[in-house]
């Protein structure tokens, strides 16, 4: 019912003019927006009404005014805002609960984390990660978990290229933690690559003396050197 009403609130606004929008207006809005860190959402128009594309859709938005625009499948007033440099506001509403939400507009060429690094420009991807967690420790898209189960998630469908080079990122967010080391080594390991499996061991070991699983390992290794 709240969604409903926030709808018809918003369709009383629209205007009954021209959906079309100005050269001006259109040059300064198309573009890619930062939805969150690791997510674009893509403004274009065709015959100079707006599109949206996000997560594989694309849409249209109801024009309310020159500088809004109501996105049903979002439920939410996109509001574009010009100064100090072009974002899009998201239109208060009760469920925001005061909450302010704001995105800002992508220079051309720019990509998010995870673009950069399917595209296999890992060293951008990691330049990347590492600001989106200066800006937000606790994002949940450079989450210590979410890279980890990336990393094995391509390890265990062959691509081990992009598996390698995903543990490195987690290593390089997350340098103090043993188990960055030990699930790099453990991939490598799998790989038939015991050199840098033991050199990524030694390394959470070089951190927690005590790491359970990174002892077993050694312990492996002995006693297979010794049968």
């Amino acid at each position: 019912m709240k969604r409903l009403f926030y709808a018809l609130s918003i369709f009383l606004f629209i205007s009954c003019g021209d959906s079309k929008n100005s050269a001006e207006f259109i040059s300064e809005a198309q573009g890619r927006y930062l939805f969150n860190s690791n997510e674009a959402i893509e403004i274009y128009f065709e015959e100079s009404i707006m599109k949206v594309k996000w997560r594989g859709q694309d849409m249209t938005p109801i024009k309310a005014n020159d500088s809004a625009f109501y996105l049903k499948e979002m439920n939410e007033k996109l509001v574009f805002v010009s100064k100090p440099e072009m974002h899009i506001e998201l239109a208060e509403k009760r469920e925001h609960e005061g909450r302010k939400y704001s995105f800002l507009k992508l220079k051309e060429g720019s990509k998010t984390p995870s673009e950069y690094f399917k595209s296999k420009e890992y060293d951008k991807a990691l330049s990347a990660f590492l600001a989106a967690q200066k800006r937000d420790s606790l994002d949940p898209a450079i989450s210590w978990r979410r890279i980890n189960r990336t990393a094995h998630n391509y390890f265990e469908s062959g691509k081990k290229e992009e598996a390698f080079e995903m543990f490195k990122i987690n290593i390089e967010l997350y340098p103090n933690l043993p188990r960055s080391y030990r699930n790099y080594g453990y991939a490598l390991i799998e790989s038939q690559d015991t050199v840098g499996a033991v050199e990524n061991y030694r390394k959470a070991l070089a951190i927690d003396p005590n790491d359970n699983r990174a002892l077993s390992f050694f312990e492996r290794i002995e006693n297979k050197n010794n049968d």
